[in-house]
């Protein structure tokens, strides 16, 4: 039979618009995570979660260094999941590195290793971060409340605990309890006795003390548990039909009792309890007792969403503008009474400086001109503080503390930006930054400073236009001849300019 042609707008199946894919890892002290999702008209649909156990935790010495066995699991589950990304065509990823990594040494090259068998860069949170981003993953995770909610996550190097309510977390902290170093700490030997877990109890409830008040004192808590411990401690409650869903603290005490039936860890073997988990087990079983009782939970549910889930969805934010840092940074420029009218002239000024050189300079990275733009609004935090090196003052507040949203090394290149804004420039401060960040680094600085200094009257009249032209080592900012003439004390600023960025090789030309 004879087809009709198609309609002109019909398109061919290769032609059709490819759906997105986004993926987020999690690269935890006991197990890695991974999941993959697909955006479908603005929605995210998850394809697959992946999980393997590493231990990196039992790996880490106590000067910070990854031994040779974690780190071979650790690159070779990162090669598998950077397979798989490969062959899912995955157009954005966010891996996050938690408690071992954050204690591994700096210098080490593990980090490296990791980001080329993943094939993506891999940001070192905060546990602060780590509980933020917790809390957001079980939040889309369950129905939505207006109510409060109390989240926690055992995970193999640290305990997550967030207050929150509806969507937004009021309170964070993160422990440095973890599964792992728990049972490194106080079941070293693989012995399960009462008087150990007594000793690991103590432990948790001492490390809970400074905080309790901050988590227990209110009505009307919604308490849930997420990640690898508890989730298991829930599976084997089902398992022995202690629990048809939710974890209390009689619960938890029989299977305490159940554990110590067994005389070490090697032989413990529980319906629900894998081989892998119950290895570390035993310390993350005393921590969530301690949570139960310290916090005074009556019902403890359990949320399949957690970290993984909440890196993924911050990810979705910020591809679709809803950008976490970018709420830290007016946060904090209110926080610090920041005079917004000259922030946002020395920003409208960078980013027209910015826009001028990044073809010539190769900004290709998506998150320079935002850095750069973060830097303009928070460049006069340190204001708060002291006038007497401001720059300083601003740098030590951007680089130390606690940022939503924020990376590390996003904190530290906003804290290179921030500290190096006036004055000479002190390029060990780069050293801090990924070499592959270096250069560009210093010249978004360079862009920074001159923004600045135009706008040191702090006159809210129009900036004439200023035009730049820029080489591999050299600035050429031209103005108008009338504007240099009514302007003598710019002109002396960008003169003492020409020496500071000659102490970096770089020649700037005034016309």
């Amino acid at each position: 039979m004879h087809k009709p042609p198609a309609a002109a707008g019909n398109l061919s199946p290769s032609e059709l618009p490819q759906p997105e894919i986004i993926a987020a890892v999690d690269l935890g002290s006991n197990s890695f995570h991974m999941i993959v999702g697909e955006l479908r008209h603005g929605q995210l649909a998850v394809l697959d979660r992946i999980r393997e156990t590493v231990r990196l935790a039992e790996g880490l010495s106590e000067k910070g260094d990854i031994s040779a066995d974690a780190r071979k699991r650790a690159i070779d589950c990162l090669s598998r999941f950077g397979e798989r990304l490969r062959n899912v065509h995955a157009s954005n990823v966010r891996a996050a590195g938690t408690s071992t990594i954050r204690r591994a040494r700096e210098d080490s090259t593990f980090m490296a290793e990791a980001e080329e068998a993943l094939g993506h860069p891999i940001e070192i949170i905060s546990g602060i971060e780590e509980a933020r981003l917790i809390y957001k993953g079980v939040t889309h995770s369950l129905p939505p409340t207006e109510g409060l909610r109390l989240v926690m996550d055992i995970g193999g190097g640290s305990t997550e605990l967030i207050l929150g309510q509806a969507a937004q977390p009021k309170a964070l902290e993160s422990l440095h309890l973890g599964c792992v170093s728990m049972t490194e700490r106080v079941f070293a030997d693989g012995k399960l006795t009462k008087r150990r877990f007594d000793t690991a109890r103590l432990a948790a409830r001492l490390e809970l003390r400074p905080v309790k008040a901050f988590f227990r004192n209110a009505n009307d808590i919604q308490a849930i548990g997420t990640s690898g411990t508890i989730r298991a401690t829930e599976a084997v409650a089902r398992e022995l039909g202690l629990s048809e869903g939710g974890l209390t603290l009689p619960i938890v005490e029989q299977l305490i009792g159940k554990v110590l039936e067994f005389d070490a860890i090697d032989e413990l073997s529980l319906g629900g309890l894998s081989e892998r988990r119950a290895q570390v087990w035993p310390g993350g079983l005393s921590i969530l007792a301690e949570l139960i009782n310290v916090l005074k939970i009556e019902t403890l549910e359990i949320s399949d969403g957690a970290l993984r889930e909440g890196l993924l969805y911050d990810l979705l934010g910020r591809l679709q503008h809803e950008d976490a840092r970018e709420r830290t940074v007016r946060a904090m420029a209110s926080r610090y009474q920041v005079d917004e009218r000259q922030a946002e002239r020395v920003a409208t000024t960078a980013a027209d400086l910015y826009s001028q050189c990044k073809s010539e300079w190769g900004f290709s990275e998506k998150i320079a001109g935002r850095v750069l733009d973060w830097a303009a609004h928070l460049h006069e935090i340190g204001l708060d503080i002291s006038h007497d090196g401001y720059q300083r003052h601003g740098a030590y507040i951007a680089e130390h503390a606690d940022m939503p949203g924020f990376p590390r090394a996003e904190q530290r290149f906003l804290a290179v930006l921030i500290g190096g804004q006036r004055h000479r420039i002190d390029t060990s401060r780069f050293r801090a930054l990924p070499d592959s960040w270096r250069e560009a680094s210093l010249r978004l600085l360079l862009i920074l400073r001159l923004a600045v200094l135009l706008n040191r009257s702090r006159k809210g009249t129009e900036q004439p236009p200023v035009r730049v032209d820029v080489s591999e080592k050299a600035i050429n900012i031209n103005f108008d001849a009338d504007w240099l003439a009514a302007n003598p004390l710019t002109i002396a600023d960008l003169e003492r300019e020409k020496e500071f960025l000659s102490e970096v090789g770089y020649v700037l030309a005034i016309r």
